[in-house]
């Protein structure tokens, strides 16, 4: 069953101010914002929403009510349970009431739905920051790892808490957080499950850093980054994306003299030396 579009719209709320930035907000926070299928739904329309969005310069992304996002809905496995639908057959849309998605298709180039969830924030074109406080369990926290920057209150609990479930992080986690930790600190989160507060998470390169107020903090930042050339900001991401998942350097090199090329005394770095140089 596919979820209606006002309930999509509803679920994620998108609100660009008049600086370029798009505030995306999971609103489910009687759920603490979590995961099922429509919410998958949900995410996905408002990323395909904000690839083509008129005038974005950066995304904050946040989560309304006491938690970012707490993961996959209990509800979720308690409807398994009851309805006798265990094992590998069933797919995600079934299992949660939103549209089918069979995790071994590739719905999405190299991905499934649930890990364009995540991935959807990388191939966004303009820079995303995700605001982090209270809960960031599971597949929230794979989201979280989906923004180019973390920024997370002190107290926020994470965890890679799938094992607890008797899961593997599925939703591209695995190959985000191995750009991120150390291999035997992976090691040590995937296995036990376990919680790190904002500084630990940190410490440990699960966020960038911490701040009493994360959604200010984040809003700060992503206002700096409008300030910028969009031009030369998108190309930096398209630039990052490719050095940091592990392209040779022979093509990491040709990435860069493509874009400068293209940036190169174009009328929108002109005008952005010329303005810097007033200053």
């Amino acid at each position: 069953m596919t979820t209606s579009t006002a309930a999509v719209a509803d679920l994620v709320r998108i609100d660009l101010d008049a600086d370029g930035v798009a505030l995306v907000r999971l609103n489910r926070p009687e759920r603490m914002n979590a995961l099922d299928g429509a919410m998958f739904d949900a995410i996905l329309a408002a990323q395909e929403r904000l690839q083509s969005l008129p005038g974005l310069r950066a995304v904050v992304l946040a989560g309304e009510g006491r938690a970012f996002c707490a993961g996959i809905d209990i509800g979720h496995f308690e409807r398994l349970l009851r309805e006798g639908k265990v094992g590998s057959g069933v797919d995600l849309g079934e299992r949660s009431g939103g549209t089918g998605i069979t995790l071994l298709e590739r719905t999405h180039g190299i991905a499934n739905g649930p890990q364009q969830v995540v991935l959807g924030w990388r191939s966004l074109p303009v820079p995303v920051v995700a605001a982090l406080h209270g809960v960031v369990f599971g597949g929230g926290l794979q989201i979280a790892l989906g923004a180019d920057l973390r920024i997370a209150h002190p107290a926020t609990r994470l965890s890679v808490l799938e094992v607890a479930w008797g899961l593997v992080p599925d939703m591209a986690g695995m190959a985000l957080m191995r750009e991120l930790l150390r291999g035997d600190v992976l090691r040590d989160l995937v296995y036990t499950g376990r919680e790190v507060h904002g500084d630990e998470a940190v410490a440990l390169g699960l966020a960038t850093r911490t701040a009493d107020d994360p959604l200010a903090e984040a809003r700060a930042w992503a206002a700096a980054v409008a300030r910028h050339s969009p031009q030369a900001v998108r190309a930096a991401k398209r630039l990052l994306n490719v050095a940091l998942d592990g392209a040779p350097p022979a093509d990491v090199l040709m990435a860069e003299a493509r874009e400068q090329h293209v940036l190169l005394g174009s009328d929108e770095q002109i005008a952005t030396v010329r303005a810097r140089l007033k200053r």
